[in-house]
């Protein structure tokens, strides 16, 4: 095995550390709705009060994400990615000490621009050093979000179950800072990148012209449907699971935990398949996902983990495709900046799920208690996938036109794409 591969290969799992611990700072949250409105510092009289820290730490997450990628496009990603991993960690241990709404809505302002680093600056790196299999990588990489899904609702619901909420945000914020420690002295620099003599390099414009630039919005916007389904999936479903079925924080975290432990498995399986089939993989997993979706409240509270399971399995197996199918349809020098505006329009639309579900559930009023009230909120989310698939058809069209204009030099673009 060569030096030079091992050294990629490094990286990619230390990137996956890292993916963990930006994910799961996402979701630690979840399970403690509850607990945090019931918080006399912050004075909280509704719920959606609540599940708005999380709207803003997602808002902030992706909004700067552009700016981001431009960084991520010139300087180095290891040192982007180990100082925003610092910021990241550092929202939150902001947010354990906070003594007021203001205080802890500053927190997660704080926290989510350390986190927007992470994927212009990672999805980008790893498409430059797996250029080859860049969906297998990329589904390796998204191990490490599956973990980071997984441990962050489970051990905060734990946690704050028996300790209060502050307990286990504190203590991820410092193991966050050790994390980013870490991989600053480990990691490696991606290798040189030798501009070419291609227009589109030269002007250094995102797309050479407005019909991509529209292709690639409208793919962006079908898949924050996507992304506001799988957003409304986590705080919807703590809601539902302590409002409809009267469940204990840790016992919620445990279930919600279960979205994200399957998708270990299926992120690099479907991640490799989608290098040979884009479109029919990724149109069977959120198909398969959208129904579960629809039928969830259905099922009894008694299977609800293993739903999630099932539903995470699918669902979560999207992100390497499609985000390996947008790094193979843009040259090596956008990539950075062209994921920033991806992650932005989908985060944006994706993340006002948190409070959008919030709200949904405090106008049910005293309905809140009955399952049957969310079957219409859970159908309306399973439509949303199937509304998703319209971006495939958008990025296909946007990877054979930039390699028939020249702009993705020995890529063959084949039917299978």
């Amino acid at each position: 095995m060569s030096s030079q591969y091992q050294h990629r290969t490094r990286t990619l799992w230390l990137s996956g550390v890292l993916h963990g611990f930006t994910h799961l700072y996402q979701v630690a949250l979840l399970p403690l709705y509850y607990l945090i409105l019931q918080d006399k510092a912050f004075a909280l009289n509704t719920v959606e009060q609540a599940t708005f820290l999380v709207t803003v730490l997602m808002l902030s997450y992706f909004v700067p994400a552009y700016p981001v990628g431009v960084l991520a496009d010139k300087i180095s990603k290891r040192k982007l990615l180990a100082f925003g991993l610092a910021l990241n960690a550092l929202g939150f241990l902001c947010l354990a000490f906070s003594q007021s709404y203001a205080q802890a809505i500053g927190s997660m302002i704080l926290s989510g621009f350390g986190g927007s680093f992470f994927h212009p600056a990672a999805t980008a790196l790893i498409a430059r050093l797996f250029p080859e299999a860049t969906g297998k990588a990329l589904g390796l990489f998204g191990i490490g979000a599956s973990a980071g899904f997984f441990f962050g609702p489970l051990y905060s619901g734990w946690r704050g179950a028996h300790s209060g909420w502050r307990s286990p945000v504190l203590e991820l914020a410092i193991f966050g800072m050790i994390v980013a420690i870490l991989f600053f002295l480990l990691a490696d620099e991606e290798p040189a990148y030798e501009r070419g003599t291609h227009p589109h390099e030269q002007t250094d414009h995102l797309f050479p012209s407005n019909a991509l630039l529209l292709l690639f919005v409208l793919a962006a916007f079908a898949f924050s449907l996507r992304d506001f389904t799988g957003s409304s999936m986590g705080s919807l479903g703590s809601l539902f699971l302590q409002k409809a079925h009267g469940l204990k924080p840790d016992a919620t975290g445990g279930y919600l935990s279960m979205i994200f432990i399957a998708s270990a498995i299926s992120n690099p399986i479907f991640g490799g398949l989608s290098d040979r089939g884009l479109g029919r993989w990724t149109s069977f997993v959120l198909g398969i996902a959208g129904l579960i979706v629809a039928a969830f409240p259905h099922f009894p509270v008694s299977i609800a983990g293993l739903v999630f399971a099932v539903y995470g399995f699918f669902f979560m197996a999207s992100y390497p495709m499609v985000e390996g199918a947008l790094m193979g349809s843009v040259p090596h020098h956008v990539r950075g900046r062209v994921f920033g505006v991806f992650i932005t329009i989908g985060g944006v639309v994706g993340n006002l799920a948190h409070w959008a579900m919030g709200a949904y559930v405090k106008q049910l009023g005293p309905e809140s208690s009955r399952p049957e009230s969310y079957y219409p909120i859970y159908l309306g989310l399973g439509t949303l996938i199937g509304l998703a698939l319209l971006g495939l058809p958008c990025l296909k069209a946007l990877r054979r036109r930039e390699a028939a204009a020249g702009e993705l030099p020995g890529i063959l673009v084949t039917e299978k794409s």
